[in-house]
């Protein structure tokens, strides 16, 4: 297998044996094999779309598939082996909805479902890296790409949930899985082509946003328990907030509480979560890769929504339920006909099981910081800053992981000096989300803004406090102190190049598939910097 998508890629390079996240090269080859496939379905999807053909099933499921490759998502054998035959199926269903054409050999490519599947994936992997590896440079960007399409698809597929939709994604998703194939385009068309990710994702953060807030409200400070309360429990990891009001919907009125984890910790802010819901009680545990101890201790059954999916113990395997394009084998899996999962089983599972025999003894935290909540201080904050009682704000968040030179992050927080203020997001705030670091003026000095798709939220701030002094974003007493392992990271970051954020610090390591070449491009058009350590990337950031 040859794997390098995620920060934590074995010695910094690539995984060749067995995926650090766990994925066995079987899945690995499978995955590619889909990728592929993908990649044909795209062809044929943009002809019928050209030709007026409605392509919606196959643009819904392009983002679910893509989404279930990432990191962390699905382990599964069996669920790629369905994903491959249904990318088959629908390409060829709608090619038959159209006048007799000369397809392309990726377009007409079709497995042998008779023979190894593996084997063919790994021969396709094969045959892709040879094709492409000539050029070193243009085939980083290809993985950027890549990987970045992925991170686009989970936001495009989150936002489809929630009644979001913008056709424009759809059309580039195929267009870039169509495009990975090409060897006619130069360097150049290939930075613009990573840009362009980030601008599209921009697009889908935007619709995610609008989904979010339009079903459930704007985020607004909200305290959130940490410490356990004595009853039935039902602990909801991951990032899915339709998927939680779901299951908050149908536990009413069971007497059981539910608890978030990981990146749904934010979902409190939510007023038509927590308000309507109060059984939506508290927070447990911290990131997704200290699973193994914490899912063994919970005494409910577990729900995993997206990813962060670390491979499960078998001391609590039996009480771990998936949803959506999450997957592992022998976990039960929840089907969503129409998006709606019955949650009956886990329900069941929580009313067998203890739950909590007593309380814990009370810890908080404060969530909710989105747009809305910080731009209706916004005057306050520009005051402040006039005043010289703030001096710097520091975006420090993203994704977080099990290496120890993230305590990078925990020591960067800590020294931030008292006169400065910290927005952080995503998993990466798990570092230091719960420290005291005070106030000024009343202004917390530590703000969540939320999961990692309201990178969304924190640029619109930035954006907002860059108008009110009448200056560029890149003007603002702003840093960015970025971590990131997966693919909406790679997203993400596209997104900040595409806005033209300068002077971001990326850690704990570089992307393994971002050639010195790409870097050192980066480098010189947007700043762009790997992490040093904290005194000394204090001390820059604050001149």
């Amino acid at each position: 297998m040859f794997c390098e998508q995620c920060e934590q890629t074995a010695s910094g390079q690539g995984c060749h044996q067995w995926g650090a996240c766990g994925k066995s090269p079987e899945v690995n080859a499978l995955q590619d094999l889909l990728i592929h496939c993908l990649r044909g379905l795209s062809q044929v999807a943009l002809k019928a779309r050209e030709l007026g053909q409605n392509t919606h099933e196959v643009d819904v499921f392009t983002c679910e598939a893509l989404f279930a490759t990432m990191t962390n998502v699905n382990f599964s054998t069996k669920c790629f082996t369905e994903y491959i035959r249904h990318a088959i199926a629908l390409r060829e269903s709608l090619k038959a909805q159209l006048q007799p054409i000369e397809w392309s050999d990726l377009a007409n490519f079709t497995p042998d479902f008779d023979d190894d599947l593996v084997q063919q994936g790994k021969d396709i992997e094969y045959e892709f890296i040879s094709k492409s590896a000539s050029n070193v440079d243009i085939f980083s960007l290809k993985l950027t790409v890549t990987y970045g399409i992925k991170g686009l698809a989970s936001y495009a597929f989150h936002a489809q949930e929630l009644g979001q939709e913008d056709d424009r994604l759809y059309t580039f998703c195929h267009a870039a899985l169509a495009a990975i194939n090409r060897q006619d385009l130069s360097l150049d068309d290939w930075v613009n082509l990573a840009l362009k990710v980030g601008e599209m994702n921009l697009r889908a953060m935007e619709l995610l946003d609008a989904g979010n807030t339009g079903t459930y409200g704007h985020p607004t400070p909200t305290v959130v328990p940490l410490n356990a309360k004595k009853g039935k429990a039902i602990l909801v990891s991951g990032h899915d907030l339709k998927q939680l009001g779901e299951l908050l919907k149908q536990t009413e009125n069971t007497g059981i509480l539910v608890y978030t984890h990981g990146e749904l910790l934010p979902a409190h802010g939510y007023p038509k979560l927590k308000q309507k819901y109060p059984h939506l009680y508290g927070h447990y545990g911290t990131a997704w890769q200290n699973q193994t101890k914490e899912f063994a201790k919970f005494p409910g059954p577990i729900l995993i929504t997206t990813n962060c999916l670390m491979p499960p113990h078998e001391s609590y395997i039996n009480k771990l339920y998936s949803v959506g394009p999450v997957g592992w084998p022998g976990v039960t899996h929840l089907p969503s006909p129409n998006l709606v999962p019955d949650y009956s089983p886990i329900i069941q599972k929580a009313l067998e099981m203890p739950g909590f025999v007593e309380d814990g003894e009370l810890r908080q935290v404060t969530t909710g910081f989105a747009r809305n909540a910080v731009l209706s201080v916004a005057g306050e904050v520009i005051e402040a800053v006039k005043r010289g009682d703030i001096r710097h704000f520091f975006l420090v968040g993203g994704c977080d992981g099990a290496k120890p030179d993230r305590n990078y992050y925990t020591e960067f927080v800590e020294k931030v000096p008292k006169d400065c203020v910290v927005l952080t997001l995503a998993c990466g705030k798990f570092r230091f989300f719960d420290k005291e670091l005070g106030d000024i003026g009343g202004i917390p000095r530590l703000m969540d803004v939320g999961q990692c798709n309201d990178a969304y939220s924190a640029i619109q701030i930035a954006l907002a406090l860059a108008n009110a002094f009448n200056v560029g974003v890149n003007q603002l007493p702003l840093s960015m102190i970025l971590s990131w392992y997966e693919q909406k990271a790679v997203a993400i970051l596209l997104t900040l190049l595409h806005l033209g954020i300068q002077n971001i610090r990326l850690g704990p390591t570089l992307p393994a598939f971002i050639s010195p070449n790409v870097f050192k491009l980066l480098s010189q058009k947007y700043n762009l910097k790997s992490i040093a350590t904290p005194d000394e990337d204090l001390a820059a950031c604050l001149g």
